[in-house]
């Protein structure tokens, strides 16, 4: 390999979230953020601009418009105008701010695939709008999570629906979404004039073999119909530089979201971010990635090997996109709070009814519902465990609307996969 994947970057002291917060012994796999050393090519043209010792008001160059729309034309075969982009500090606001603008006159139900992002939770929930969730299907012939349609075309014809948030690729459970499913899913949406806001965020980092297909290159009517999110923050590992960009081919959504941009006060980027952006959308970026994506789908099938010999009743999917993990534990509990034989390390779970409990039927909705079926917390128990007893953190599925389930980061050398799992596997 050109780029050096084994070592292990050194966050601590630097007012990391994700490994200040845990103690020295914990391995952490929780925030979606890698443990590789940022690519040297994007640290060394941020030394470059660091060196200059200017920090001023920025404005956004040609430049950094051109490397967006060279990016996503080339490397995906989406062509994006430079009128068509938005830069913003980051997704998260993004989504409020377009949910915010396509919203503007009180509230409106919002439509997601869940699990989901937590943020789109807090996002739908912030912008006074209320949540419509489509609960994803496993389909264990091809381990893969997949849309219900009759239940998604379902709630796209019911009155009062703003927007489709969608997730493209698919946080948490690792869905590469087909360009027939997305097909699928925008035709619905034109059927019952419901605008498609994509966050595609995770486009960069696919398994190998695979590819990503931006919702809005399917054709004109998509572009026309969608507000897009994508960021370099995620796929080369620089969420604190702050940049992002919304996109869209809809002249009226744009100028409503620059409107909101403007009443909100998020008009400017972290000039480092615009730095970093330039660097990684090049040739060396791609070729950065391709090597970082063959990493985490090797530390993948590591971590599927060991658990189909040691916990077989773990549901592990197909990892097609991001380097997130969404494991099922639930198979582990029997319905009445007895471990199955497969527990092994992870631990007896607690007396049935000792925590509060939350039945697949409420989990699109957050409400806590008494049960004595231990299994729809399993993950929030095996995540509990994990930190005590493993020093390994991972994260608790209920935040993503699922307790029966975890997240876990597998971007990371294959030297600290190795003893995340052994100390998983006991």
């Amino acid at each position: 390999m050109k780029y050096d994947f084994t070592s292990q970057a050194a966050p601590r002291g630097t007012n990391s979230v994700k490994w200040d917060s845990c103690d020295p012994d914990v391995i952490p796999m929780w925030v979606a953020e890698m443990d590789f050393p940022v690519a040297p090519f994007i640290a060394d043209a941020l030394h470059r601009r660091i060196d200059k010792g200017v920090f001023g008001y920025t404005h956004v160059p040609d430049s950094y418009y051109s490397s967006v729309t060279a990016w996503f034309g080339g490397r995906y075969g989406w062509n994006i105008s430079r009128e068509q982009i938005i830069p913003i500090s980051g997704i998260v606001p993004a989504i409020s701010v377009v949910l915010k603008a396509l919203s503007p006159d009180g509230p409106h139900k919002v439509i997601i695939h869940s699990p989901a992002y937590n943020c789109f939770f807090s996002s739908i929930r912030n912008t006074g709008c209320s949540l419509s969730a489509s609960v994803l299907q496993w389909d264990g012939a091809t381990h893969r999570y997949t849309v219900d349609w009759d239940d998604f075309e379902r709630r796209c014809s019911e009155p009062g629906v703003s927007a489709f948030l969608l997730c493209n690729p698919h946080n948490p459970t690792g869905r590469l979404w087909s360009r027939e499913e997305l097909t699928r899913m925008g035709e619905i949406c034109l059927r019952h004039g419901i605008p498609v806001i994509s966050d595609e965020i995770h486009c960069e980092i696919c398994a190998p073999g695979t590819a990503y297909t931006p919702f809005a290159s399917i054709c004109p009517e998509f572009a026309q119909n969608s507000v897009s999110f994508v960021s370099p923050t995620k796929a080369f590992n620089i969420a604190g530089l702050q940049v992002a960009n919304i996109v869209s081919a809809n002249a009226s959504f744009r100028e409503r979201i620059e409107r909101v941009i403007n009443d909100w006060e998020h008009c400017d980027v972290n000039q480092l971010g615009i730095v970093a952006l330039e660097a990684a959308y090049t040739d060396e970026g791609a070729e950065w990635l391709d090597e970082m994506n063959a990493v985490v789908h090797r530390n993948f099938v590591m971590l599927r090997e060991l658990f189909a010999k040691r916990f077989p009743a773990v549901r592990v999917p197909e990892l097609e996109a991001t380097y997130l993990l969404w494991l099922d534990f639930s198979g582990m509990f029997g319905p009445e709070g007895v471990s199955s034989p497969q527990a092994g390390s992870f631990g007896p779970p607690p007396a049935s009814g000792s925590l509060p409990l939350q039945p697949r039927a409420a989990m699109a909705s957050g409400e806590d519902t008494p049960s004595g079926d231990i299994s729809e917390i399993a993950g929030r128990i095996v995540a509990e465990h994990l930190l005590e007893k493993a020093r390994v953190r991972i994260s608790d599925g209920s935040i993503y609307g699922d307790p029966r389930c975890c997240r876990m980061n597998l971007a990371c050398p294959e030297a600290t996969m190795r003893e995340a799992l052994r100390r998983i596997a006991g």
